[in-house]
This record gives structure tokens, C-alpha cells and sequence, in this order.
């Protein structure tokens, strides 16, 4: 008892002298548990008072990341950083794994170097594999007791899985789960579920680990027959209507077309009728002018002309013939030889028409004389 009671004052002693050389900054708050999936980050804090010299990070006794507090940060492995936060007079350096790996799980240490004892925390990385449930119909009689089989497959830790029928969770006595060890350290468990569905039912299995924010699921439906056969009538019934559906417009789109193509003929062959009528316009223009030019050129019969009695025509006077290249083109009166008319027969006075008006065309066309017989 005296050794002991001598031995405290000489330890406080050497603790105030080793503080008065500096050595007097420690630990205020170490690193803590983590447990993160693979592939993500882990984070780790550790704070120190103030006057510390170096802060090294070791992952299972292995130094990864070395902070000074004159030169900064010594980056020993890249998937290794962190970040400094300073509240007051304590310093915080935050290590940040970057990518973890299942093989960095193990212990976290943050190490000062004054003698005093590390302050340390430990990493554990999980995986999450698949999860699925195996083929199986979803089509089911009324009152058969059918399995349903669950596998998680590629898991660490081995998860926790359960059940779950219409969203409520399904009592352990009515599924059992096995597991087998996978490859590199992983898990796999298969879950086998025995019920009797006597209506539609929906089934989900769920596959837990600490590092999941909410299990993993898969969900299938299973159908009884007896609504499985109302669901073929009414899927019959959509099927119906579907094609009833193709065919109308179907047919809908043929007439289109075909009503298309009536109004393109009717266009082109109204626009090919009136062509033609302008050719026939055009045609007819050119005959009837034709046909005027030859009436001008060769003159038409008179049907209509009589020749002159010729009891008339015998006493009708005559004129005289034109002389040739006589000086003057017409004779006075005193040469024209006219019959009386006491010597005209009075029968033939009254039987003859009117007398024709004659008309002499003269050689010059600059003088014209008309004369009339009686």
C-alpha cells in the first residue's frame, strides 16, 4: 500500500512534465463502428485536442493515411482521403474509404504516437446478392397445396428472409429456409413456403442484411382457377374487341383509299373531258372557217332562181352589145331599139311578172349605172 501511494505522485509528475514538453494533447472522441455495403463509402471520425503533432489511420494494423499537423495530409493508398474539420481547440480528421471492398472489413484504428493507446472502431462491408423466386405457374387449382421457392444467392452475411402474403408477414412455421456456403466467402439461401391459396394471392419474399436500408423483395402473383377462368372471358372478351377494333379500321381505311382514288379519277377524267371539248371547239372553228373561205372562193347555187318567160323574153327588149374598146361604155337612148307597147300581146302583159332589174357591171370599176327595163 505505501509502494502504491509513492507510486502516483511520481506518475503525476512525469505526466505534467511530459505535458509541459508538449506531449499534454490526447483523444477526445475515437472512430466508431461502421457497417456499410461493398462498393460504397465508409467514414470514420476521429478528434483530437489541441497542440497534436500527427494523426496516422491504420486498417487492420496497417497504416493508410497519415495527417501532420505541419505538412498536411500523406496520402498512402488512393482509395484513402479524408477531410478536416476544426471546432473551437479540437481538430477533427474524417477518413473516407472510398469503393470498400468485402476484404477491408476488420479494424479501424486512429493512432496520435504519444504512448497513448489507440482509439478504434470496426469496418464490416456486406453484400447484397440476388434474390429471386424460382419459375413456378402462377395459375393454381382451388384448395391445392402448391410450394413456392425462394432463393438468395451470393449474400454476405447470410440474410435474414421471410414471407408475406397480401402485405402481412407469414408465420416461420409455414416456410423453411436452408443455407449453403457460396464461393469467396459468400452466402446462399433457399426458402421454401407451403400454403393452399383458396383465392388470388400475392407472395413476396424478403432478404434482410444490417447494411440494407430496407429488404430486398420479389413478388409473384398466384391465380386460382376459378377466377383464372374469368380472367380468360374477360381477356377473350378484350380480344374480341380488338379485332373487331383491327377490322373496322381496317375496313375504314380501305374505303379511304378507295374514295381517294375516285375523286383523283373523277378529277382527271373531268379535266381530260374538257381538253377534248376545247380540241372540238377548236376543230369546228377551223371547219366552219373553211368553209366560209370556199363559199367566198366558188359561190353557192341559187335553187331558188328562175329563168325569165320566154314569150316575155322574146319581146323583151334588148340592149344593144357593147362595142369593142368602145370609147364610151354606154350607148345614148336615141340608139337603143324599144318595142311599143301596143305591139306587146295584152295576155302577156298580164301574165308577166315584174320586170327584172338588170344591172350592167362596167369594165371601170370607178362608174356604175343602173337601169331598169319596163
Amino acid at each position: 500500500m505505501d509502494n502504491f501511494q509513492k507510486f502516483i505522485p511520481v506518475t503525476f509528475i512525469l505526466f505534467a512534465s511530459l505535458t509541459g514538453f508538449g506531449f499534454g494533447y490526447s483523444i477526445i472522441k475515437g472512430p466508431v463502428n461502421a457497417t456499410v455495403l461493398a462498393g460504397s463509402e465508409a467514414r470514420f471520425n476521429c478528434t483530437v485536442s489541441q497542440g497534436w503533432k500527427i494523426i496516422i489511420w491504420l486498417l487492420n494494423g496497417n497504416a493508410v493515411f497519415t495527417t501532420t499537423h505541419a505538412g498536411g495530409a500523406v496520402v498512402t493508398m488512393p482509395r484513402f482521403t479524408q477531410q478536416n474539420y476544426t471546432s473551437g481547440e479540437n481538430f477533427t480528421s474524417e477518413l473516407i474509404i472510398h469503393n470498400v471492398q468485402q476484404n477491408d472489413s476488420g479494424k479501424i484504428e486512429c493512432s496520435i504516437q504519444i504512448g497513448v493507446s489507440n482509439s478504434y472502431a470496426f469496418l464490416s462491408v456486406q453484400v447484397n446478392g440476388s434474390l429471386f423466386i424460382k419459375d413456378h405457374n402462377s395459375a393454381v387449382r382451388k384448395n391445392e397445396t402448391i410450394e413456392i421457392v425462394c432463393e438468395a444467392l451470393g449474400w454476405a452475411p447470410a440474410p435474414d428472409m421471410t414471407w408475406m402474403i397480401n402485405n402481412s408477414f407469414v408465420d416461420k412455421s409455414r416456410y423453411v429456409t436452408n443455407h449453403s456456403q457460396g464461393s469467396n466467402d459468400l452466402h446462399n439461401e433457399v426458402s421454401t413456403l407451403t400454403l393452399t391459396p383458396m383465392a388470388n394471392e400475392t407472395l413476396t419474399c424478403l432478404a434482410y442484411i444490417e447494411a440494407l436500408p430496407k429488404p430486398q423483395n420479389a413478388t409473384v402473383t398466384l391465380i386460382v382457377q376459378d377466377s383464372l377462368a374469368e380472367n380468360g372471358n374477360q381477356e377473350d372478351s378484350t380480344r374480341t374487341r380488338t379485332i373487331i377494333l383491327a377490322v373496322t379500321l381496317s375496313i375504314g381505311f380501305l374505303l379511304l383509299i378507295i374514295i381517294i382514288f375516285i375523286i383523283i379519277y373523277c378529277c382527271l377524267k373531268n379535266k381530260e373531258s374538257t381538253y377534248q371539248k376545247e380540241l372540238r371547239k377548236v376543230s369546228t372553228k377551223k371547219t366552219n372557217d373553211g368553209s366560209v373561205k370556199t363559199r367566198r372562193s366558188s359561190g353557192n347555187e341559187n335553187s331558188g332562181y328562175s329563168p325569165e318567160d320566154p314569150v316575155y323574153t322574146k319581146q323583151m327588149p334588148r340592149i344593144a352589145p357593147l362595142p369593142p374598146m368602145a370609147s364610151n361604155f354606154y350607148r345614148t337612148e336615141e340608139d337603143l331599139e324599144v318595142s311599143s307597147p301596143s305591139e306587146v300581146p295584152y295576155k302577156v302583159q298580164q301574165n308577166r311578172v315584174s320586170p327584172r332589174r338588170l344591172t350592167d357591171y362596167p369594165v371601170n370599176p370607178r362608174k356604175i349605172r343602173n337601169m331598169t327595163l319596163v
